[in-house]
């Protein structure tokens, strides 16, 4: 394929999931852990920031795993299905391919402390998104019931299990499918027929950045505390102990953190990467890039970054790189589509 058609094939995707239609997704890369035992909630709920108690049935919602300095492991969803019976309640919980190792690990030591049992179903099953302002209209034709935000619905589709859940990764309206590995083909080729349109990981890069998604390894790792990652919806300050806790109050109640991920936006097309220093219009060094690109949807480039503190304010100048780009602080999302809408 020429740069041309490699090129047209990412416009195409963008434009889908942006401005007119939906674009498919594929997430299978993906961890995908289920947990269930009628101990879950509890072992869960000491592991992780956010309350697994007030997790409704046929929900889902956001939480990380912090070390105990309330460092960042990993950010997950943890997605409640139907219980087994009253006593045995059953999650998946969904992360980023780089943490899923370190999820994995840090729950399947407990497996052998009581009614806690923890698969890894990640290479039996396989994950699609469909994201844009048509994504319900498509996803109507594969389930059968309406899903609200942060829903949850379980069903069958061609004879195999289909959780479907209600969800954006880039700012606008969203679907993510669980399927057995061997029927995602035939889910993939279902939503292309309703519509949809494959987006290129390219393009998907492009919509993240737009949308604010902060990704593990490039905008977050473990140096990072919980709430300097722009997770602060994951986590529930007024919860019981849970590993890390008493750093993450802290901080909460100390005020804010010392700097914070959040977005830079340029006047133009400007070269900018990730690694590339920002620094206050004084020239003193106050954060750094961690990921950039140019954003169609608002004609310039933009990127992701940590601030320290005292220079967050929306539309603070900054200059950026060797060259000194000039910059300016600004809230995330930077485009906020069909999602915000509803």
């Amino acid at each position: 394929m020429s740069t041309a058609e490699q090129n047209a094939t990412v416009q195409t995707g963008y434009r889908a999931v942006r401005e007119d239609g939906a674009g498919i997704i594929d997430l299978s890369s993906r961890g995908r852990i289920r947990v269930e035992g009628s101990e879950a909630v509890m072992f869960l709920n000491g592991l992780i920031t956010n309350d697994m108690k007030t997790l409704e049935l046929h929900r889902w919602m956001p939480a990380a795993f912090p070390n105990v300095q309330g460092r960042l492991i990993a950010a997950v969803r943890v997605i409640r299905l139907s219980d087994r019976d009253e006593k045995s309640p059953r999650f998946i919980l969904d992360t980023e391919a780089a943490t899923h190792p370190a999820v994995f690990k840090t729950i399947e030591r407990f497996t052998m402390a009581g009614d806690f049992k923890v698969t890894d179903i990640t290479g039996t099953s396989a994950m699609v998104s469909v994201q844009g302002p048509k994504a319900e209209e498509i996803v109507q034709h594969i389930v059968g019931e309406p899903v609200v935000r942060h829903g949850v619905v379980e069903e069958q589709w061609n004879s195999k299990e289909l959780i479907a859940l209600r969800a954006s990764h880039t700012g606008e309206d969203g679907f993510d499918f669980i399927i057995d590995r061997e029927a995602a083909e035939a889910l993939v080729e279902a939503l292309s027929n309703s519509g949809a349109t494959m987006a290129s990981p390219e393009a998907v890069e492009t919509l993240r950045i737009e949308a604010g998604v902060g990704s593990f390894g490039k905008d977050m790792d473990e140096t990072n505390v919980i709430t300097e990652a722009n997770l602060d919806d994951a986590v529930s300050f007024t919860k019981g102990c849970y590993i890390g806790q008493e750093i993450i109050a802290r901080i909460k109640y100390r005020g804010h953190v010392a700097k914070k991920l959040t977005g830079l936006t340029f006047n133009h097309s400007e070269q900018v990467v990730a690694g590339d220093l920002v620094k206050s219009m004084e020239g003193k060094d106050i954060g750094r890039v961690t990921s950039a690109t140019f954003s169609p949807a608002l004609g310039r480039t933009i990127a992701l970054g940590y601030v320290r503190h005292e220079h967050l304010g929306p539309g603070t100048e900054v200059l950026v790189g060797e060259s000194g780009v000039k910059g300016r602080v600004t809230e995330l999302p930077f485009v906020r589509g069909s999602w915000y809408e509803r």
